[in-house]
């Protein structure tokens, strides 16, 4: 099956002035590419023309089947600081179903049985904490926008950082609502609004079209064995970055897996300024 990586770089560049990968995201995109490869099928690279620069000068392109600029064509109407995960939602809609969307810090590790899949399986859902997913009035929308009266705000979000949708029509409705709620959307903090979009309107839109949203584990079984099919890295980044020895440890452990199942591309890898300090 067909998967997308993407990396919107507008939003990291905004905030930082320019645009750097750390090392142990570096390694998991290799990690997470490569073994899906191995075992699923192909696999695109949505970017832009910041982020093909970046993978081109390290000679990572050949890490995926494709390595497309499509989301320089992101409108500018997006915001990107409130919306920095928009890339993923655009990547979406310019590809065909079926299609896996997966992060770039997610990574799976062994064959899926798509066939026995059904219009959009999700890793796991998410519990409706208000913090995080808030009721309708909390959204601040500029004149003119309606929320779908159709949407069922009982229902729990999809995590999203890695599904498989099939259906073309919940494709379409998905990203189309995603859009227009960020176009319409006045500035709000970045969080809520943006899980909002990714989140909590995918399984909305397959509730309106009568679609069941599944899932390929839940939140507690992947804590307990997740870790032999999924690996998802992105709780986990924060105490990398303020525990270095967690952070040596986890990139080593990358490094040494790459070399032992994709030793073709170590020659590559290992001149990487970032990441190269682990192969050596």
């Amino acid at each position: 099956m067909q998967a997308i990586h993407s990396n919107w770089t507008k939003p990291r560049t905004d905030a930082c002035g320019s645009f750097f990968v750390e090392d142990f995201d570096i390694l998991t995109t290799a990690l997470s590419a490569l073994k899906w490869r191995e075992k699923n099928g192909t696999i695109k690279m949505a970017t832009d023309y910041v982020g093909y620069a970046f993978y081109k000068d390290r000679d990572m392109l050949q890490l995926w089947d494709e390595v497309t600029t499509e989301l320089d064509d992101i409108p500018k109407s997006i915001n990107a600081q409130q919306f920095w995960a928009a890339g993923k939602l655009f990547a979406l809609k310019n590809a065909n179903t079926p299609v896996a969307v997966i992060d770039t810090d997610f990574i799976v590790w062994d064959r899926l049985a798509f066939d026995n899949l059904k219009d959009i399986t999700v890793i796991h859902r998410e519990e409706l904490y208000s913090d995080v997913y808030p009721d309708i009035h909390h959204f601040k929308m500029a004149r003119g926008y309606i929320f779908n009266p159709d949407f069922d705000w009982r229902l729990k979000p999809a995590n999203t950082a890695f599904y498989v949708i099939k259906n073309p029509d919940l494709k379409e409705m998905y990203t189309r609502e995603a859009q227009e709620f960020m176009e319409y959307a006045q500035q709000g903090d970045s969080l809520t609004y943006m899980v909002f979009a990714e989140q909590r309107l995918l399984p909305m839109c397959a509730n309106a079209l009568g679609i069941h949203t599944n899932e390929f584990s839940s939140l507690e079984k992947l804590f307990l064995d997740g870790e032999r099919y999924f690996t998802h890295t992105w709780g986990m980044k924060q105490q990398m970055r303020d525990d270095m020895s967690l952070r040596r440890d986890f990139c080593m452990r990358c490094a040494n897996r790459i070399k032992r199942d994709f030793g073709e591309f170590v020659p590559m890898l290992e001149k990487i300024p970032e990441i190269k300090c682990y192969f050596t």
